[in-house]
């Protein structure tokens, strides 16, 4: 065998592997310039809202400023709200959250897929959901507390309207848009047709679905927290109120940086949960 032959194949294996960790290399430096460039920034918006709060080019009163929203977080660590401990605050709204967040994803899931693959029940139900989906479903909130009293069912109602629409909508169109080859090839294979939805229809419509649930859970949070501030007993939401009534904004401002880390730490789980699923796409060149 000629050394022409020979020197082809350990050029390439030299240059893979070369090539691989000069993209890794890459992409961990870009991922430490965006971290950096979002720390930045957020340093720059506190303290430039804290110095302006100080020299009173705007005022303190209404806005607050960083440092007194951290010791008003800080108060209620170590010494609880007036409602109990800032720890059993989260869970009861989180509680409730989370509730109307899975019974919304489920009913938006089962009846998005059902009408996707049932065109006469679409047509016939679709009219009634596009009323009730141009309804804001906010105003309904205090509707529930009057049927459903002060406790957690009421926040839950308002969790579950606020989700239902977004993940039905997703996986109604992830539904209607499977490769209609798929399909084809499932029934000439023998595939039932309840067999095709559960094989073939939803796998396909996941990707969808995961697309609503990130913005979903957010919707279940401002259910929830509105639902509080209309009528509770414990909770972020009622926070919010009985700090707006004593006209306390760094407490205000404190419930919103709390809500914000829940969101925060709930979007961290739902994108480590998708990445998990689909292992299998390609990931983006920019990652």
């Amino acid at each position: 065998m000629s050394p022409e032959v020979l020197s082809t194949p350990v050029a390439e294996t030299v240059k893979t592997p070369d090539r691989a960790h000069s993209r890794a290399r890459a992409a961990r430096k870009r991922k430490v310039a965006v971290g950096s460039a979002r720390a930045l920034v957020l340093v720059a918006v506190l303290g430039l809202w804290e110095a302006l709060s100080r020299a009173e080019v705007i005022d303190p009163f209404n806005f607050s400023m960083p440092s007194k929203i951290w010791d008003q977080i800080w108060t209620w660590i170590m010494h609880g709200t007036s409602l109990g401990s800032l720890g059993e605050q989260i869970w009861y709204t989180l509680y409730e959250a989370l509730l109307g967040w899975v019974f919304g994803v489920v009913a938006g899931v089962i009846l998005g897929i059902a009408l996707g693959r049932i065109t006469f029940l679409a047509d016939v139900l679709g009219p009634y959901i596009k009323v009730l989906n141009s309804i804001p479903r906010i105003v309904l909130a205090p509707i529930f507390v009057i049927w459903f009293g002060l406790g957690p069912v009421s926040k839950v109602a308002s969790a579950v309207v606020l989700v239902f629409f977004p993940v039905f909508f997703n996986a109604f169109q992830g539904a209607r848009e499977v490769d209609r080859n798929l399909v084809a090839n499932a029934r000439i294979l023998g595939a039932s047709d309840r067999r095709v939805t559960l094989q073939v229809v939803i796998p396909s419509a996941t990707s969808w679905i995961f697309t609503s649930l990130h913005v979903s859970f957010g919707f279940a949070l401002i259910g929830a927290i509105v639902g509080e501030y209309i009528g509770a007993t414990k909770g972020i939401g009622l926070l919010v109120a009985q700090s707006q009534g004593t006209f306390n904004a760094a407490g205000v401002y404190a419930a919103m940086v709390i809500l914000a880390a829940v969101a925060l730490v709930a979007e961290g789980l739902l994108t480590f949960a998708e990445r998990r699923i689909f292992r299998w796409k390609p990931t983006d060149s920019g990652d």
